[in-house]
């Protein structure tokens, strides 16, 4: 115990001797933690910003939730890519369309869409492009017999390499296994004389087809060999590409490339919905699309463009197709591309024979949202993407429209809003389908017109209703900042 000073003794002993020594106890109190949590000051996480589209609400501030990649790209995103996963039912569909909507109200975004889903004939993105005065790209065997539209994965917008890249994975894809070195050999020898012998038109596939079963003389000489050695190395690669010239999967990729496919518009839409899924088209044709893309649509310029591909496990869950993509995302992240990809469950790519690469796809997805999911899907999904154990255990009690968002670490609960405007072209129904279907197509004269008629009555309409909310999301952040 600390010595007092002598005036300190002086002048306790003289109040002690008058008002006599006393010490005060202070009660106990008891409480409830219910009640106790009063005394801790109301706290929530950070938002990212108030830049880029709405999405919705935060569940549990009341905040709104604001995201765009490009905005937050290097400071809080090292990658603008975007996973979103959860069962059918839950409101993937609906936050898709509404955010391409949202994001084409700013002047310099281009969206291209992998339609992979549909009924009665058309895509499921059928009715948001026709609002907007665009004609969806088809691809369908059927109709590519009868002058239909073609993807020629030898187009000369292509570099060689993507072209010899393309027809690998190609081959690839329908073997089931790599290419060996000799059957490479041959496939390359091939492409390099088809392209420097044919001249005034496009190289097509039959082209290639034609050259591996008459491979030339001095393809042989130069590896020392008998030229019959080279043919038999090249057979299989033959017998595969003759299944898209004039077998079952023969109409789209056996021609030159349709001309009229207007890459230049905001959104572009391929619709895939006739395509079997199950089949080996569908990862073949996503991948001559993506290159195909990767060499067409994505320019060095100050667009930002929004790739997003429904049914992404064909592209994920195939080794070959997912290296075109691991290359296609690296390099587009340097042009301002944003890559979504659009799953049902994590357990279909991760488990498949493209384990490596569905890692590294997802590695560089630093935006990752989850609908509601059953509890064993849930927990698998948040041990592969390292969410915290807290957002694990609420994914299967997600109610539709609800979803968990992890951007880069920060995890936040998200109730997704659809404005009036928005409404008619998110939900769609059969009857929607069938009377958009029934319509004529716009003419082309009036497509600009149309396209620009529909976004301005979508801005109108989405700046009215957002108006109101944002005032509410100013309420709620205000509150924060007062109790702070």
């Amino acid at each position: 115990m600390a010595r007092l000073d002598p005036l300190s003794l002086i002048t306790e002993a003289f109040t002690s001797f008058l008002f006599g020594r006393a010490e005060t106890t202070r009660s106990p109190v008891r409480t409830s933690t219910g009640q106790a949590q009063a005394v801790y000051l109301p706290t929530a996480a950070p938002g990212l910003g108030d830049s880029g589209v709405i999405i919705g609400r935060e569940v549990y501030s009341g905040k709104g939730y604001i995201y765009d990649p490009f905005q937050l790209y290097g400071q809080q995103l090292p990658a603008p890519h975007w996973l979103v996963l959860g069962e059918s039912g839950n409101g993937k569909s609906a936050l898709e369309k509404t955010y391409v909507l949202r994001q084409l109200r700013f002047r310099d975004r281009q969206v291209v869409v992998l339609d992979a889903q549909g009924e009665d004939g058309v895509g499921e993105w059928n009715l948001i492009a026709e609002e907007l005065g665009i004609t969806p790209v088809r691809l369908d065997p059927r109709a590519a017999l009868d002058q239909g539209i073609r993807l020629n994965p030898l187009d000369p917008s292509i570099t060689t390499t993507g072209q010899l890249a393309l027809l690998r994975t190609i081959i690839e894809v329908a073997l089931g296994h790599g290419l060996d070195e000799r059957a490479g050999f041959a496939l390359k020898v091939a492409h390099s004389y088809v392209n420097s012998t044919v001249v005034g038109r496009q190289p097509v596939l039959t082209d290639i087809v034609e050259q591996l079963r008459h491979p030339e003389p001095d393809s042989a000489l130069a590896m020392n060999v008998d030229l019959e050695d080279v043919r038999s190395w090249g057979l299989d690669v033959a017998l595969v590409l003759d299944r898209l010239v004039d077998g079952d999967l023969r109409g789209m990729f056996d021609g030159p490339t349709t001309v009229g496919i207007d890459l230049d518009a905001p959104l572009t839409v391929f619709d895939l919905s006739h395509i079997d899924r199950n089949s080996i088209a569908m990862p073949i044709l996503m991948a001559i699309v993506g290159v195909w893309l990767e060499h067409t649509w994505i320019r060095p310029d100050r667009k930002k463009r929004i790739f997003l591909v429904e049914e992404a496990w064909h592209i994920i869950n195939s080794p070959f197709v997912a290296q075109l993509f691991q290359r296609l995302l690296k390099f587009g992240r340097r042009l301002g591309l944003s890559f979504v990809a659009v799953v049902h469950h994590l357990s279909d790519v991760v488990d498949g024979a493209a384990a490596k690469e569905a890692a590294a796809i997802l590695k560089m997805a630093s935006t990752r949202t989850i609908y509601a999911q059953k509890a064993d899907e849930a927990r698998a999904t948040g041990q592969v993407l390292g969410l915290p154990r807290w957002a694990v255990e609420i994914i299967p009690t997600l109610t539709p429209g609800i979803a968990v968002w992890d951007v880069n670490g920060n995890v936040q609960v998200v109730k997704h809003l659809v404005t009036e405007a928005e409404r008619p072209l998110v939900f769609t129904d059969r009857a929607m389908t069938e009377s958009s279907a029934s319509e004529p197509p716009p003419d082309s004269g009036a497509e600009a017109r149309t396209r620009a008629t529909t976004l301005d009555a979508i801005d109108e309409a989405y700046e009215r209703e957002t108006e109101s909310r944002a005032l509410s999301f100013d309420k709620h952040a205000t509150a924060d900042e007062t109790v702070a």
